[in-house]
C-alpha cells in the first residue's frame, strides 16, 4: 500500500513538471511569434522555409492567410504563405552576405574567372538541345 502512494506521489509530481514546461514554452513560443510579427515589415530581408532569401514587400500580420510578398531578386515577387518566413535576417547576416558580395563583384571584375552570361534565348536553346539528346 505504501508503494502505490509513492508511485502517484511520483506520477503527480512529474505531471506537474510536465505541466509548468509545456506553459513556460508556449509563452516563449508566443513571445517569439510577436518579436517576428514587429519585425516583418516591408523592406526586411527574410530567411524563407526553403532556404531562400528574399526582401519583404507586403506582409499582414493580421491576417496569416493572406499571402506574403517577397522579392528574391530584382524585379522577381513572389506570393508565399506568411508562416512560410523562417525568421528576419538580423544586420550580422547582412554583414556576412555583403562581404560574399564583395566577393562575387572581385570575381566578375576579373575577367578571366567572370561567369558566361546566357540570353534567355540562349538559354531556350540549351535546354531544347539537351531535351533532344535525352
Amino acid at each position: 500500500m505504501p508503494m502505490e502512494f509513492l508511485l502517484f506521489g511520483l506520477l503527480a509530481v512529474l505531471l506537474v513538471f510536465m505541466i509548468f514546461n509545456t506553459r513556460k514554452r508556449t509563452k516563449q513560443m508566443k513571445a517569439e511569434q510577436e518579436e517576428k510579427a514587429t519585425k516583418t515589415v516591408p523592406g526586411a530581408k527574410v530567411l524563407l522555409q526553403g532556404g531562400i532569401y528574399g526582401t519583404i514587400v507586403a506582409y499582414d500580420p493580421e491576417d496569416l492567410d493572406t499571402p506574403a510578398l517577397v522579392e528574391i531578386a530584382p524585379g522577381t515577387i513572389i506570393d508565399v504563405h506568411s508562416q512560410a518566413i523562417l525568421r528576419v535576417v538580423e544586420p550580422k547576416d547582412a554583414v556576412v552576405d555583403a562581404s560574399a558580395d564583395e566577393i562575387v563583384e572581385e570575381q566578375v571584375a576579373d575577367e578571366s574567372i567572370a561567369p558566361a552570361v546566357e540570353t534567355p534565348e540562349e538559354t531556350r536553346a540549351r535546354l531544347e538541345r539537351d531535351a533532344d539528346d535525352k
